[in-house]
């Protein structure tokens, strides 16, 4: 038989949720690692730089992503401190508009973008051409040609394929395509295998073990119209130390070290990716910025050494550790529905006014929320709830596990962190959802960065009738 929809989650049944779920002294607290840096409770009401839920909620309405830009700041300034003389990437698909397109960039960061459309988002922003980068492992043609009459400082190679198109695009255009070649090093790192990305079956890069990257490197030595910056790894996502980069390391510095020795060659760059975790929920220990960079900086210093050739300029990409903790989504609860569990536990279903069209990821990647009750305070025991949404899926569910107050009700605001990443990039229409606003607040302040989806914008696409 097939198995249910919603698959394991049914199997978590029990009347204190998991095992790493503690039942919380005050459910009215914040545990504060998982929230941006300005959010606050006072008498109950969740803050952000100083402005209220209530009128976060009553201006802007609900769902609503809000993002805390002295959070998103401070965060992309960590990463570029930590990693000095290092090119720090923030990667776009987290979540990208034109505000954090110069948020990233006037705080010296570099800004990685896989499609036409976000280096549209990129380019309209502002950002210097010479500090993006275009990843993608199926570039089309106009994407090729965009990047390269932008002038973008380099281009991902990720088959031969490509090599092949860029060459060509290249001589048309009278334009040097500056270029990495991504690599698989053979390395699963621990994450969900849906985000790990350097083991070799999977569709992202060219393997070093059967010779493929290098075959790769000669040819693009070989091309006049295509200069090579180096090699490009990355081993997955939400990766909470260096551990799984000391064999990656190895076999990409090595596979360096060989193109020296075989190609005559001294590529000037190295990508080491990054993927950095962040907190969901307290099971979550991310390290710090400058843990991570002290741990890659003695990996890539020890291989380098070992090899006996000089350290080129090494790039990272952070991933969802810029944008993910940045931001809080808000949302209104509509109906609070107690579910009879085996064993005479209880587990209260709590339904809010988005879901999976503006948070895939526990449907999509089984992750783990937690949320708080962010519009008053309460006094009553808490009670383990599972808040869901409004999409007819038995799998829309936006936090599996997580103990709110006794008498949540209809009309309570609710607010879940760590869904800057990849919740808004990721969000659809759904039963025809309209996507929710994206609001940023700063020191008292909040102003709109991408407005709510109206259904009249998404009926002006139905041209059918």
């Amino acid at each position: 038989m097939r198995a249910h929809e919603a698959g394991a989650l049914h199997g978590q049944a029990g009347s204190r949720g998991p095992a790493w779920l503690d039942v919380p002294g005050d459910p009215n607290e914040l545990v504060s690692h998982l929230w941006p840096a300005t959010v606050r409770k006072h008498d109950g009401v969740l803050t952000v730089g100083g402005v209220s839920v209530l009128d976060i909620a009553r201006e802007y309405g609900t769902p609503t992503y809000v993002v805390d830009e002295h959070d998103f700041r401070t965060r992309a300034r960590s990463f570029r401190d930590a990693f000095v003389g290092w090119d720090v990437y923030y990667a776009g698909k987290a979540f990208l508009c034109t505000a954090t397109a110069r948020w990233v960039s006037e705080e010296g960061l570099n800004l990685d973008v896989c499609t036409g459309g976000e280096l549209a988002v990129a380019l309209r922003a502002g950002v210097p051409p010479e500090r993006i980068g275009l990843h993608g492992n199926n570039k089309s043609r106009a994407e090729i040609v965009r990047a390269l009459e932008a002038g973008v400082g380099r281009i991902i190679v990720d088959s031969h394929v490509e090599i092949d198109r860029i060459a060509e695009i290249a001589t048309e255009l009278e334009v040097i395509a500056r270029v990495m070649i991504r690599v698989t090093a053979g390395v699963e790192a621990h994450t969900h295998e849906y985000i790990a990305t350097a083991h070799e079956d999977q569709k992202f890069g060219l393997s070093i073990t059967d010779g493929q990257a290098l075959d790769a490197v000669r040819r693009i030595l070989d091309e006049p119209s295509m200069e090579f910056l180096g090699v490009h790894s990355h081993i997955g996502s939400q990766i909470f130390d260096t551990a799984g980069f000391e064999v990656a390391a190895r076999r990409v510095v090595g596979l360096h070290a060989q193109i020296i020795k075989e190609c005559d060659y001294t590529p000037p760059e190295l990508d080491l990716g990054g993927g950095f975790g962040i907190a969901y929920t307290t099971q979550d220990s991310p390290s710090t910025p400058a843990q991570l960079a002290a741990g890659m900086r003695d990996i890539v210093a020890y291989e380098c050494g070992a090899l006996g050739v000089a350290l080129p300029r090494l790039s990272i990409e952070p991933g969802r550790a810029i944008a993910g903790p940045s931001t809080f989504t808000l949302y209104e609860v509509g109906t609070v529905k107690p579910v009879a569990l085996d064993g005479g536990a209880v587990r209260t279903y709590v339904s809010v006014d988005g879901g999976m069209s503006d948070n895939i990821r526990t449907a999509l990647y089984d992750a783990d929320y937690s949320c708080t009750l962010a519009s008053r305070s309460s006094d009553v025991e808490p009670m383990l709830a599972r808040v869901v949404g409004k999409h007819c899926e038995s799998g829309d569910i936006v936090v599996k596990d997580e103990f709110l107050p006794g008498d949540l009700s209809v009309g309570d605001l609710i607010a879940v962190p760590g869904t800057g990443a990849y919740c808004r990039s990721m969000a659809s229409n759904y039963n025809h959802v309209p996507k929710a606003a994206v609001i940023a607040v700063r020191d008292g302040e909040a102003r709109l960065l991408l407005r709510r989806e109206t259904e009249d914008e998404m009926l002006a696409l139905d041209v059918g009738y």
